[in-house]
């Protein structure tokens, strides 16, 4: 387009709509966050495939109160909870083989009234072995007066003071604790679920801060206790290990049965030199948590992932906020220049489909190097400028396309300017041109008797009904509507738009009309079972074009194959509903099976015709 005043205007939209979009992205990736659930998710999906790829290292284990654990020990010990002696035998015989760390994920929250002796042991082993850690629960409550005074127990419990903040004699927060002679060993932590907005665990707390105190999560406490470096943060997120139900576990009831034998049968050091998380994974009990990995994913699995990336220093690392702004506004101009070029939007799109999965692959291999980048979300706006930028450039187009209609269309079928113009060529441009064709005729049978039955108003909107059903067929098989003439109506395949294979395409039209026609009597009714058609079919030269006066163009065909198509439709009555010359035939090859019904003298000709009945193969 040459420079007159109107590419300016073209390219005002273009820019206008980069600007918009940008500072909406820029909004979302530091304000909104309203698609940041969608960020989640899509992400989720990559974490998930990373995660395949790893495995624990096998230095976390887990003693799992499984399914078979809780059916095997109602025997002896009745439905879960147990007595807690039994816990403290477990972890007697564990603690013997010198594990590196005993953790809990089970709560003993309130005395055992009923068996205080057991309470006495547990709290008796905890005492015992420095190396044995229990959880609490920090509950949310709206009443200031409510919880633990952090001033007179927080140190006993093993929580330290807040650097950043100094301790306020009145802080209380609602704990859900140990029962009282396990808690005074003071190795406890939180074991509070961290969830994103979606209600998936990404996160997990290190401590929470409350009034000049830092309470620690679970993992936090024993990681310290064992000499493993502590990120400055708050939480971390969580780095994977594996996909669900990876880590190694032993069933909680075969450990425990293992210790009534008088000849262990199990290894006498498994457990040496780990760390041994004692944990639930039966639905049963509801430990149960969503993840990235998985909608039931166990707490206690959770946990052993926080401990190892803290013990193996790998969290994932969220990169700079800048970052993802910066690929929203690269992505952003390089659409943007590529519109204001002039470049196909089809190929543009082509373009963004090729570095979209990139961008994604991108995305995951930063996985591997621990960092966490959010680019969906750049991806999405610029994906978002790609629509709005190419619908500024279709209506531009369109608005074109429509000048060229309105120019033709008092001279051309609007469906064939349509066609021409959308491949940019000038309707006039179409000469008129000998072409191999083929030409289907179709006529109905019984209209007479039709029309003595119903009256003016019936029998056109019968007629429309009928056309739109068997117009739609010649369609749906790329043939080309020439014209109705009565009741009767002519199509060809071959022009504008050559076809190898038009004799197939109009047979199988043809039978598929003839499906039609079915389906349309079976509306009709018992009354007007006479209404029938006959469809002729030949394929041969024809002289293909405008032909009209300055009035009126049509597009259609002219020559002898009409001609013979026209008698060959002619000869259907009382031979079948379809019938094709031999040309016909000879084109279809073996894509259909043929009937013979010899040859027929018609009108015009001198030399008979050989005719078949077309149908479908079977299979």
């Amino acid at each position: 387009m040459s420079a007159t005043g109107r590419e300016p205007l073209r390219r005002d939209p273009f820019t206008l709509l980069a600007v918009a979009v940008l500072l909406l992205a820029l909004l979302e990736l530091f304000g909104s966050g309203l698609l940041r659930g969608l960020e989640y998710a899509l992400h989720d999906q990559l974490l998930a495939l990373h995660t395949r790829e790893r495995l624990p290292d096998g230095q976390t284990v887990i003693v799992d109160i499984d399914e078979r654990s809780l059916e095997a020990m109602a025997v002896e010990h009745g439905r879960y909870p147990w007595p807690r002696s039994v816990h403290a035998e477990l972890v007697e015989a564990i603690a013997a083989q010198r594990p590196r760390a005993i953790l809990f994920d089970i709560l003993f929250t309130d005395p055992d009234p009923l068996r205080p002796d057991d309470d006495a042991y547990l709290a008796e082993v905890a005492a015992t072995h420095d190396n044995l850690f229990f959880p609490f629960i920090r509950l949310q409550s709206s009443d200031p007066e409510a919880g633990v005074p952090l001033a007179l127990v927080g140190e006993a419990l093993g929580f330290s003071q807040d650097g950043a903040a100094p301790p306020q004699a009145s802080a209380r927060v609602p704990l859900l604790l140990p029962y009282t002679a396990a808690q005074m060993a003071g190795r406890l932590g939180s074991i509070n679920f961290s969830a994103d907005s979606d209600g998936i665990a990404r996160h997990y707390p290190l401590y929470h801060p409350v009034e000049g105190w830092r309470l620690p999560s679970l993992p936090a406490k024993a990681a310290t206790a064992l000499g493993y470096p502590l990120p400055e943060a708050a939480q971390i997120r969580l780095n994977w290990q594996g996909p669900a139900l990876s880590y190694p576990r032993f069933s909680y009831s075969d450990l425990y049965a293992d210790l009534s034998r008088r000849e262990p049968q199990r290894p006498p050091d498994e457990f040496r030199d780990k760390v041994v998380i004692i944990g639930a994974t039966a639905p049963a009990l509801h430990d149960l948590r969503s993840t990235p990995l998985s909608s039931l994913h166990p707490a206690v699995e959770i946990l052993a992932t926080t401990l190892d990336n803290l013990r193996l220093g790998n969290p994932l690392r969220d990169a700079p906020r800048w970052l993802p702004a910066f690929m929203a506004l690269l992505l952003i101009i390089a659409l943007w220049h590529a519109f204001l070029q002039g470049r196909s939007p089809l190929r543009i799109g082509l373009l963004m489909l090729g570095v979209t999965p990139l961008v994604v692959l991108l995305s995951y291999l930063l996985l591997g190097s621990r960092v966490w980048l959010p680019l969906f979300t750049p991806l999405l706006f610029a994906w978002l400028y790609y629509g709005l930028a190419a619908l500024s450039a279709y209506r531009s187009e369109r608005a074109e396309r429509q000048r060229s209609v309105a120019i033709f269309s008092r001279f051309l079928d609007p469906r064939v300017v349509n066609e021409l113009v959308a491949k940019g060529e000038s309707a006039l441009d179409l000469k008129s041109e000998s072409r191999q064709i083929t030409v289907l005729f179709s006529d109905i049978r019984g209209f007479t008797t039709l029309s003595e039955k119903h009256t003016a108003e019936e029998i056109v909107a019968l007629l429309n009904n009928y056309f739109s059903r068997q117009v739609e067929v010649i369609f749906r098989h790329g043939g080309t509507m020439d014209k109705f003439i009565g009741d009767a109506i002519m199509a060809f395949w071959g022009a504008p738009v050559a076809d190898e294979l038009q004799a197939c395409h109009a047979v199988a039209a043809a039978l598929d009309m003839a499906d039609a026609l079915q389906a349309f009597k079976a509306e009709l009714g018992a009354a007007d079972e006479n209404f029938d058609v006959g469809i002729g079919i030949h394929s041969g030269p024809g002289v293909v074009g405008f032909i009209g006066s300055h009035n009126r163009l049509d597009y259609t065909a002219i020559g002898d194959t009409v001609n013979l198509a026209s008698r060959i439709e002619g000869q259907t009555k009382g031979v079948a509903r379809i019938l094709v010359s031999g040309e016909t035939r000879a084109q279809c090859g073996e894509a259909f099976d043929f009937t013979d019904h010899g040859f027929y003298k018609v009108k015009g000709r001198t030399q008979e015709v050989r005719l078949y009945e077309p149908r479908r193969k079977l299979s």
